[in-house]
């Protein structure tokens, strides 16, 4: 796809405007309903500008750029010349059509990747940095399934959850998109590193903050309208009872998002937020197809849905079918296992490490035990 072509002035006038001190969306967005085009709002007069924003905010419009702003300027221009990035700006026919429903939508995208990506229907999934390992396998399945169906998968780049949701919708045709609190030449976390890189190269990055823009915590809130308002619905697979995953369900919900959520075990702390959710009317989901039963049909990347990948009860041993059959799915202590299957502690610490190694169970804090399969 072509970059649509801004000229000089053009390109310079739209950067500026949302690297400017103190211009936020709203700001901007107020501005250009007056004005039209970001350098119309430049070549407006003091009095002109301060019908519209506080004198002080004028008073700085009004004024040439600072150096710092030119040399950021710049830099986005450089920025823009490596392949695969882009600016995306309201007045550009690639802007995801999404972002135009929702209340806030940001003024500029900075794209690495796939711009076509952003066009297509889309799921987000999001949950826990610290998620299970349970949850972050339902998340890279669930996303890997709706992605066969024809659905791209949204998510914020963080650790846990999201991650797995990236890894799920690049192992389909549907791909994937990573919204991020960071400037587009950043990678945060530094541990998703090469997941960026693949994201950028097979799926599409995006972010509304100017290039250098560190990880400040007030940025993840505020991207997570982006992430929901891109997607048709939002699953949240584990969160707690106060998490950001919170945050972009309930955002979701305003701006007319259907909500998903992974019930889990009442002993779970990250189970909490997501029935939180299922009692203020999320849909509870138990598979992938729940969510597709709920979503118009699509005709393009229609794929049979795949078997859940991993081991099951067929691949366990007489050793450790009883061990699973008396664990169930609900976190366990090894004394009380050791008082149903009337073994001896180290010889069960013994087992359950190897199951553990195998996928078959998951050590949960406090020393907990549950069972990963079927």
């Amino acid at each position: 796809m072509q970059q649509t072509e801004l000229s000089e002035e053009e390109l310079s006038a739209w950067i500026r405007l949302l690297i400017t001190e103190g211009i936020g969306s709203g700001s901007a967005r107020n501005l250009l309903s007056v004005f039209g085009l970001p350098q119309y709002v430049f070549a407006a007069s003091l009095t002109q500008l301060e019908n519209v924003v506080p004198a002080k905010m004028a008073r700085v419009l009004a004024m040439p750029p600072t150096e710092a702003v030119q040399e950021q300027i710049e830099k986005t221009k450089e920025w823009m010349k490596q392949p695969g990035n882009r600016l995306l700006t309201l007045a550009d026919p690639d802007y995801p059509a999404a972002l135009l429903e929702i209340p806030d939508p940001p003024v500029m995208l900075y794209v690495k990747g796939r711009v076509e990506l952003l066009s297509r229907p889309s799921i987000a999934i999001v949950g826990s940095r610290n998620a299970t390992k349970q949850g972050c396998r339902d998340a890279e399945k669930f996303a890997e399934t709706l992605g066969r169906a024809g659905w791209g998968i949204v998510s914020g780049m963080a650790l846990g959850i999201d991650t797995s949701a990236h890894i799920g919708g690049l192992a389909s045709p549907s791909s994937t998109i990573a919204v991020i609190g960071t400037g587009a030449d950043i990678v945060y976390p530094s541990r998703n590193h090469a997941l960026a890189h693949r994201i950028a190269e097979e799926g599409c990055m995006i972010s509304e903050y100017p290039l250098g823009m560190a990880a400040l915590p007030a940025n993840f809130p505020r991207r997570n309208r982006i992430i929901s308002g891109l997607s048709r619905g939002v699953l949240v697979v584990e969160a707690a009872a106060k998490s950001g995953s919170l945050i972009t369900a309930h955002v979701a919900v305003e701006q007319g998002r259907d909500v998903f959520a992974i019930p889990g075990s009442i002993h779970s702390p990250l189970s909490r937020g997501c029935h939180q959710l299922i009692r203020r009317g999320a849909k509870l989901v138990e598979t992938a197809q729940d969510i597709l039963e709920e979503l118009p049909p699509l005709d393009a990347f229609i794929a049979d849905l795949p078997q859940r990948a991993g081991m099951d009860e067929s691949q366990t041993n007489e050793e450790t079918a009883p061990i699973l059959a008396e664990l169930g799915f609900d976190p366990v202590d090894p004394d009380s296992l050791c008082a149903r299957l009337d073994m001896d502690i180290a010889e069960l610490s013994s087992i359950l490490l190897e199951m553990e190694m195998d996928g078959l169970v998951e050590l949960l804090p406090g020393g907990l035990y549950r069972r990963l399969v079927n």
